[in-house]
């Protein structure tokens, strides 16, 4: 046997080819749907021949189905035809590649269906092996003879589309099941939303007119012989108030839940300035050094943002009340590309952190009643607003030695930034 020359051009030829087929392999690779795959193969298989057409067919039980192309001119996309009638079926059904350099000259080519058509040559390719589920067809407009490398290229690249097209359905039906589930638990949250504001609703008129009668009997039954009576119209009064606070922080945690954010830039150095103003009005007396650095901006739904920061001031507030020189601090600690961090610390009673993974659940406290009134829904109600925002919160602390809340927000546009700063 004589040794095979390749030629300077031919060797560049095929390194380009193999170039190629590399850089397909990434494109590829990074395809999710079945259009992104055939629309990379069927440019591919082109570029790695040199010729005037291709085709990306897909086996449809006794048919093939000839689902896109690139060509010169029109070939076949869109139609069907049965295995036995076409090149592409013989291919599927024989396993291996059909090289054919005159369709005039081949028993295996419906003649009469290619006669319309620029083709004179062409290779097909079963996609995978064993079990084929489609083809790739390349084509010449004059007679042409595809070296076995070309083959071999055109074949590789069809076991690469066959890999491709199996991490698609697997991607789809993933995607299909993720987005079943997130349905139905969307579904879920929206149905527990309405009862609990329903309930919630519900509840309060019957607790008004409970609150309502223990304030009288507060005020007009005072009888010497059974004091004891008035410490259960006071126990009945303080539970309806605090079922009352209850019933509210429910409303508004299924309010938030339920609004549509609502994007501009928003300043927390100022949202905070306001909660602590409420704060002391409530409390006037109450002696509490803060700190809040200036131009915390954030891009986010300012009236939901205003809740969190009313609630972790009041926190932070609450949580340093049995402190003889109370201290907060808010400023931020971190900068990033796309979300900046914000902290709010304090140096009151703190808490056990073997029980933070509590911290952030609805009706979940880590203080009793009588060390600190609450709900359990403030930090809750928080978590939430922040999540939605797509960032995070989290919480260090110590047992009588404060804590400290972090949490990330989106970073305001640059143009946002720079107008703040004039």
């Amino acid at each position: 046997m004589e040794p095979t020359h390749v030629t300077t051009s031919e060797a560049d030829r095929r390194l380009r080819s193999m170039a190629r087929l590399l850089a397909a392999v990434q494109e590829i690779s990074l395809a999710r749907s079945l259009e992104g795959v055939i629309s990379i193969v069927r440019t591919v298989a082109r570029e790695l021949t040199g010729a005037d057409g291709a085709t990306f067919i897909l086996r449809d039980r006794n048919q093939c189905h000839y689902v896109d192309e690139d060509a010169i001119a029109p070939l076949w996309k869109g139609q069907r035809f049965p295995l036995e009638a076409c090149v592409s079926g013989w291919s599927m059904l024989h396993r291996r590649p059909a090289i054919i350099p005159d369709i005039f000259d081949d028993p295996r080519v419906p003649v009469d269906a290619y006669r319309p058509t620029f083709v004179r040559s062409l290779v097909m390719v079963p996609i995978r092996t064993v079990d084929p589920i489609g083809a790739i067809g390349t084509y010449w407009a004059t007679n042409y003879h595809a070296s076995s490398s070309e083959v071999d290229l055109l074949q590789t690249l069809a076991n690469l589309t066959s890999v491709a097209l199996e991490n698609v359905r697997v991607y789809e039906e993933l995607d299909h099941r993720v987005r079943e589930r997130t349905s139905e638990l969307q579904a879920a949250n929206e149905a527990l939303e309405a009862f609990a504001y329903s309930v919630s609703h519900d509840l309060r008129n019957p607790l008004t007119t409970i609150q309502g009668f223990a304030s009288l009997a507060l005020h007009d039954f005072d009888s010497p012989e059974r004091p004891d009576f008035r410490e259960y119209f006071q126990a009945i009064d303080r539970e309806a108030r605090r079922m009352t606070r209850l019933i509210d922080d429910l409303l508004r945690m299924a309010a938030i839940n339920r609004a549509t954010l609502k994007s501009a830039l928003v300043d927390l150095a100022e949202l905070a300035r306001d909660a602590v103003t409420r704060q002391h009005l409530k409390q006037p007396d109450r002696m509490v050094d803060v700190h809040i650095e200036s131009a915390l901006l954030v891009r986010g739904d300012a009236g939901l943002l205003a809740a969190a920061m009313d609630n972790l001031v009041s926190n932070a507030w609450k949580y340093t009340s049995r402190r003889m020189h109370a201290r907060i601090e808010i400023g931020r600690s971190a900068s990033g590309e796309t979300m900046d961090t914000f902290f709010i610390r304090d140096n009151g009673a703190g808490f056990d952190m073997a029980a933070a993974g509590e911290l952030f659940t609805p009706f979940k406290r880590l203080h009793t009643a009588e060390e600190f009134s609450g709900t359990g829904v403030g930090l809750a109600t928080v978590r939430r607003i922040i999540e939605r925002h797509g960032g995070t919160i989290s919480a260090t602390a110590a047992p009588d030695a404060g804590a400290r809340f972090e949490f990330a927000l989106p970073r305001p546009p640059a143009e946002g930034l720079d107008a703040h700063r004039l």
